[in-house]
């Protein structure tokens, strides 16, 4: 039987067709999604690029690659926006609407999200509504409130404003988030003697670290490139953000490319290091709800 067996003529399978169309339609979504990336990359490549070329390389091939790294745009740009300040100034106004945004819209969600009537239901949806209002609407209101209350030129008017604004966008959140979080956790707590303050901090508020890392970044970007209500609410130089602070090279006949360009670097710079050093929490909030 053996000798019967190597006798017979070895049939040669053929290419495997299944698994060369996967592995095709996987390279063809993997060069249009990095085509795309490429794509909305460039901006951002033709700014850095840009941000190194002298005025005389701009006029003669504002398309071409700098002949070499010039330095001196960003030492003029430094002496002239006032960078250090700006960045304390963006930095400590979005640090401080996060804080206020995250504690305020826990709080507000929680009850809510417990209270299954119609009455939470109508103020979820009023919330919602607020995240479809546009912010030139609320710029009138807003200004002529904070000026009534001595709020206008102040630290303290620009966060409110910024955390107003933020709120129903938390609430949306942490509303969905909160409602998925099984009773039987307060149940135990309640056993124990908690009230409701100490539920919601000793057990409610550490599950929300995930959805938080999310939240706050979506508001990080949003204030940090926020540009009507700083140029509204700020007048005095020494309190001006990043984005107005790149503005001030945006002038009334014309634009200085070589002040422009390294400015809105400088100004995207530190959102940029802050994405890099927090991407692993961002991307653990983003997933979270998926293996809740």
């Amino acid at each position: 039987m053996s000798d019967l067996t190597q006798t017979l003529p070895q049939v040669k399978s053929g290419p495997d067709w299944v698994l060369i169309r996967k592995r095709t339609r996987s390279f063809i979504a993997h060069a249009f999604v990095l085509t795309l990336v490429a794509i909305m990359l460039l901006p951002l490549f033709y700014m850095v690029m840009m941000s190194f070329k002298t005025s005389t390389e701009i006029a003669q091939d504002p398309l071409g690659l700098p002949e070499s790294l010039y330095w001196g745009n960003y030492m003029a740009a430094l002496s002239s926006m006032g960078y250090v300040r700006s960045v304390l100034n963006s930095i400590g106004i979005t640090i401080s609407v996060i804080v206020v945004v995250v504690l305020t819209g826990a709080m507000a969600a929680y009850p809510l999200a417990r209270m299954n009537n119609r009455i939470s239901k109508t103020i979820v949806m009023v919330m919602a509504l607020g995240l479809a209002t546009p912010n030139f609407v609320t710029i009138t209101p807003i200004y002529v409130i904070f000026r009534d209350l001595g709020l206008l030129d102040s630290y303290l008017g620009i966060v409110l404003a910024f955390a107003a604004l933020k709120l129903p966008l938390a609430v949306f959140f942490y509303t969905g988030f909160i409602a998925a979080i099984p009773m039987d956790l307060e149940e135990a707590a309640k056993l124990d003697n908690c009230n409701s303050w100490q539920i919601f901090w000793h057990v409610i508020r550490p599950l929300l670290a995930p959805v938080t890392a999310t939240l706050s970044l979506f508001i990080m970007i949003m204030v940090w490139n926020d540009f009507i209500y700083p140029l509204l609410l700020l007048t005095d130089k020494s309190k001006l953000t990043v984005m107005i602070a790149v503005y001030k090279f945006v002038g009334n006949t014309g634009i200085d490319p070589t002040k422009l360009f390294p400015a809105a670097v400088l100004g995207s710079l530190p959102l940029l290091i802050m994405f890099v050093a927090f991407q692993r929490k961002i991307m653990a909030g983003a997933t979270a709800g998926a293996v809740k």
